[in-house]
């Protein structure tokens, strides 16, 4: 079981087993037990819909929300930028706990890529970012002229 707190202080404890598994399939029919399955993959949609992944770790915790005495919306209302990560992180981890507890290191090792994929992608969007030249794209625009284009691309 992995745990995070939330926006307003609530610590929250993420634990995927066959019962937490099938009450997300019976509520939002996503297959956590089959994250290669889909197209795209469910891995992929996770990584990239954080809506959707917002609704599957509060499906996740449903069962605590009476514990704390909250409504979904009010969960909702405290994930803000920096829960959903670390939630993110909490989700990731039990995924890949499940899977190694229950000898599916391929699925393992899929949800293990899938965080590092995440974070590569987020570094080259950084570095692309800090390499543009706001000022020379101004410059570009109000003489009609195409903005150069980074010399170099991190990653390819």
């Amino acid at each position: 079981m992995k745990t995070f707190t939330d926006a307003a202080g609530r610590t929250w404890t993420l634990a995927l087993n066959l019962g937490t598994a099938m009450w997300v399939k019976a509520k939002l029919d996503i297959d956590l037990l089959q994250p290669e399955a889909g197209e795209p993959p469910l891995l992929t949609r996770l990584g990239t819909d954080e809506m959707l992944l917002g609704e599957v770790i509060c499906a996740l915790l449903d069962s605590q929300f009476e514990t704390h005495k909250v409504t979904a919306e009010e969960v909702r209302a405290a994930f803000d930028g920096e829960t959903l990560l670390a939630a993110q992180k909490a989700f990731y981890e039990e995924l890949i706990g499940f899977f190694r507890s229950r000898g599916r290191n391929d699925r393992a090792k899929a949800v293990a890529k899938q965080m590092t994929l995440i974070d590569a992608a987020v570094t080259a969007m950084e570095t692309r970012l800090d390499a543009l030249d706001i000022d020379a794209t101004i410059r570009g625009a109000m003489s009609g002229a195409s903005p150069e284009p980074p010399t170099s691309t991190p990653g390819r």
